[in-house]
């Protein structure tokens, strides 16, 4: 079949070990070095910059320069997404000391998924914006309807729906959470509802895409 896409192009690509940490690494969209990916990854400098070059060469990943640093990024939500699906799909790690064991939990309760919030908490925001009548979960469907009670309720965290739709990418998508196996809220809305508790130090995103609910967010999660 010469004339469907490849996939197995792609998948080669994310197949190997080290390229898939590097991508893991790097779904916080911030960015890293070759250097500080490297490290996460166990490899050499000359290495990492082989499976830097080949998923560039890929379209899986970006490089900008800053000065006289050069930094990558994951080249695509979709590619984002992709690689949040197949972490649904791969075997949860095991862990063999209190420290891996404090990290995973810590990502379970809330981490960046990409530009969107995901972890316990990503989830029971989600539920709770369904629950008050903001966003519609229809079976089947890509997306979470946003309600006439949400747009309301959006626009007093300075979110404006109209121009999020005006994005050329999903809105409400449901993002399914890997850790807790139900969906949260990703696409243009998730990644505004972050940018607000961001800018409302409701949290705080520390490395390794781990999430910190502030005290503020505490207590501010509890009353709606």
């Amino acid at each position: 079949m010469k004339y469907v896409p490849d996939i197995s192009y792609s998948a080669k690509l994310i197949a190997d070990p080290s390229r898939a940490t590097i991508l893991q690494s790097l779904m916080e969209v911030d960015g890293l070095p070759a250097s500080d990916l490297a490290v996460k990854a166990g490899i050499t400098l000359q290495t990492a910059s082989s499976h830097l070059s080949k998923l560039i060469d890929g379209g899986l990943l970006t490089v900008e320069r800053h000065g006289r640093h050069k930094y990558y990024r994951i080249a695509s939500i979709e590619v984002a997404e992709i690689i949040e699906s197949l972490s649904v799909l791969a075997p949860i790690p095991k862990v063999n000391s209190l420290k891996s064991h404090q990290a995973k939990q810590r990502l379970r309760v809330a981490r960046s998924c990409y530009d969107h919030l995901a972890g316990l908490v990503g989830v029971q925001l989600t539920e709770g914006l369904i629950n008050g009548g903001y966003l519609l979960d229809r079976p089947n469907e890509k997306e979470f309807i946003i309600t006439d009670k949400g747009v309301e309720f959006f626009r007093e965290w300075n979110i404006d729906i109209e121009e999020l739709q005006k994005l050329n990418r999903f809105l409400a998508k449901k993002c399914l959470d890997w850790s807790e196996r139900k969906y949260h809220i990703a696409g243009s809305l998730g990644s505004a509802i972050m940018r607000h508790l961001m800018d409302e130090k409701w949290i705080k995103k520390l490395p390794e895409r781990q999430i910190l609910v502030t005290a503020i967010g505490e207590k501010n999660f509890k009353k709606n």
